[in-house]
């Protein structure tokens, strides 16, 4: 038998063959070693080459580990990672890797990628179709670095948050679009730009991925993360099950319709039992009601959240996990343990081979599925998605004379504040790190920039980060471009109670306002509180979100060039003490509603 009919013999390996026959026949022949090794995720900077192959591992990771090098453009990533794909596929059996990063707001792991608003400024634009061409235009990013798997929409590509925030003071409040469900809905037509567009008929719930030029995606965190009483990160959300799937769920229903290939489970818990271990939500609900055919995925070390201290009694996280429907783990460290852990509740009969398989058949669904880095036309999506969730809250001290739009041959102008040249507090959290950083973390246009680019030649523009007294007081400014807001954070960091500008920025504003007429571009990944007498000052108010890379989408619409279209995705709280609220609530009285945006034309009707 020649190697053409030997590999048509075997069903797996026959392309022509219906993919669940592939499935079936490769499972069959795989030891449980091998199925226990595809149901396993490891980081990068653990991996060897040699436990790729023999382990068969079924999938790696980028998350906060290592990079092949400082700087690490896209093919560095596409080396690294072509090394250990053909050792995956040198395995007895050849089955290839998933590899898998978050690009939660573009392929933001690496230098020189373009940088999109995090998902709060997405849903502040509410265009369902502008989403859809960013999550392609991150697609083609993370494949041309040889990345599969993307976890996002939080969103393989990790990409595809589908939380709904109820409360702000959460610290993955950024990565929801909305506290509102609808919108939240409409904005996971981001799923269908990383996966491709599913055709007429396709079954629910059934995986989907068209082609070389898009990626595997993951809606997360299920379920109610969102929702957690006084927005505590992997807190507990206390609700009934018909709110939990009105109100947190709904999301799931359009991703799954979408073809999502992937789900993760959520670190928080619903009336007090861990996500990770409800068998109920996972499996039942999940699974069974909704349908879901691809593969459930832990976050990251979850499994290690099961028990306290965390990470003691593995084994018994090992079978609580397995059991509830997780299907592949996020180790992504202690893999000898987990695989050695699983092997042993397999074989003392703790965990059903059927569990095995049914895990190991939804992985290889997945798989079965299966040069364009920071370019120009990006980079012009992302302008033009920072423009349209500007949000407009306040222009002109009288309503009959509003402040902007600015004057771009103004004769003297003054630009200052922690965010106005700032590159990585724009970008904020999940950009080159977990946590994000400051400076010129990756290219980009600063606010300074944008402004230095567009003000007219004759124009004197003049930034200090302080301003100095002699600087306030000894020269005649046209107006002043005061940026403040947030440092990078991101999931349990972020958790903040008091939500005040950071930095002193509530001062520094005070300081400027009280001298030169000015605009305050708030840099933030959520509402903050904005003091009356602070409100008052101002001249113009511009919440511009977490913006990230392509700061000429402010200059844009201040300017005038295009007209403010964002509204709040959030309910804008007067005080914390006043939290949560959100639309709807009897005793909601907020500084500014759900859906609020002010335009040159008039002020846009909240929904």
């Amino acid at each position: 038998m020649n190697q053409a009919e030997e590999t048509m013999s075997c069903v797996y390996k026959n392309p022509n063959a219906p993919t669940e026959d592939r499935i079936k026949d490769l499972v069959s022949r795989m030891t449980l070693q091998e199925k226990v090794g595809q149901m396993t995720q490891i980081e990068l900077c653990v991996a060897t080459l040699d436990d790729v192959r023999n382990l068969s591992i079924g999938s790696m990771v980028s998350g906060a580990g290592k990079e092949p090098l400082e700087k690490a453009m896209a093919s560095d990533w596409a080396e690294t990672i072509d090394r250990f794909q053909q050792a995956a596929v040198d395995s007895r059996l050849g089955i290839p890797l998933a590899y898998g990063i978050d690009a939660v707001h573009g392929n933001n792991r690496f230098y020189g990628a373009t940088i999109f608003p995090h998902n709060i400024g997405l849903g502040a634009t509410g265009d369902a179709d502008l989403a859809q061409r960013i999550g392609a235009a991150v697609a083609l990013e993370v494949r041309a670095s040889g990345i599969h798997f993307n976890f996002a929409p939080c969103r393989f590509c990790l990409i595809g948050s589908r939380q709904v925030c109820r409360d702000p003071r959460w610290g993955r409040c950024y990565e929801s679009f909305s506290e509102d469900t609808n919108i939240v809905r409409k904005m996971t037509s981001i799923i269908t730009g990383l996966q491709g567009q599913p055709p007429v008929g396709h079954p629910k719930g059934y995986p989907f991925v068209a082609g070389r030029y898009n990626v595997i995606a993951c809606a997360k965190h299920f379920v109610g993360d969102g929702g957690t009483e006084k927005g505590i990160n992997e807190g507990n959300t206390i609700s009934s099950y018909d709110e939990l799937e009105s109100v947190h769920m709904a999301p799931y229903l359009d991703c799954l319709y979408k073809g999502v290939s992937t789900v993760m489970a959520s670190y928080s818990s619903w009336n007090e039992c861990k996500l990770h271990a409800h068998h109920f939500l996972l499996t039942e609900i999940l699974k069974g009601k909704l349908g879901f055919k691809g593969f459930l995925i832990s976050d990251w070390k979850a499994l290690d959240r099961l028990s306290e201290p965390r990470g003691s009694n593995y084994h018994r996280c090992v079978y609580t996990a397995i059991n509830a429907g997780i299907d592949m783990v996020m180790l992504p460290y202690r893999y000898k343990q987990f695989i050695e852990d699983l092997i042993s509740l397999v074989e003392s009969g703790e965990i059903q081979m059927t569990r095995i398989d049914d895990a190991v058949e939804r992985i290889l669904r997945v798989k079965s599925l299966l040069d364009t880095i920071g370019c120009k036309l990006h980079r012009e999506l992302a302008r033009e998605a920072v423009r349209k969730s500007l949000v407009l809250l306040k222009n002109g001290k009288n309503p009959g004379k509003p402040f902007l739009p600015l004057e771009k041959n103004a004769e003297r102008v003054l630009i200052t504040g922690t965010h106005a040249n700032n590159l990585g507090y724009q970008c904020g959290g999940w950009t080159r790190y977990w946590q994000g950083s400051s400076g010129r973390i990756t290219t980009g246009t600063t606010i300074l920039d944008a402004f230095r680019e567009v003000m007219g030649e004759k124009t004197d523009v003049i930034y200090e980060k302080y301003p100095s007294p002699n600087t306030l007081s000894g020269q005649n400014f046209s107006f002043a471009i005061v940026g403040v807001g947030e440092e990078p954070y991101a999931e349990s960091a972020g958790h903040n109670s008091e939500l005040v500008i950071p930095l002193n920025g509530s001062e520094l504003i005070s300081t400027i306002a009280d001298r030169i007429p000015t605009l305050v571009i708030l840099i933030s990944g959520r509402p903050l509180v904005i003091e009356p007498w602070l409100l008052e000052k101002i001249d113009a108010l511009v919440a511009a979100w977490l913006p990230g890379t392509e700061a000429r989408g402010i200059t844009d619409v201040v300017f005038g060039d295009y007209e403010f279209e964002g509204r709040l995705p959030m309910t804008w709280f007067r005080t914390t003490e006043e939290l949560p609220i959100n639309k709807g609530d009897n005793s909601c009285d907020p500084l500014f509603p759900l859906g609020f945006g002010l335009t040159y034309k008039k002020e846009k009707p909240t929904e």
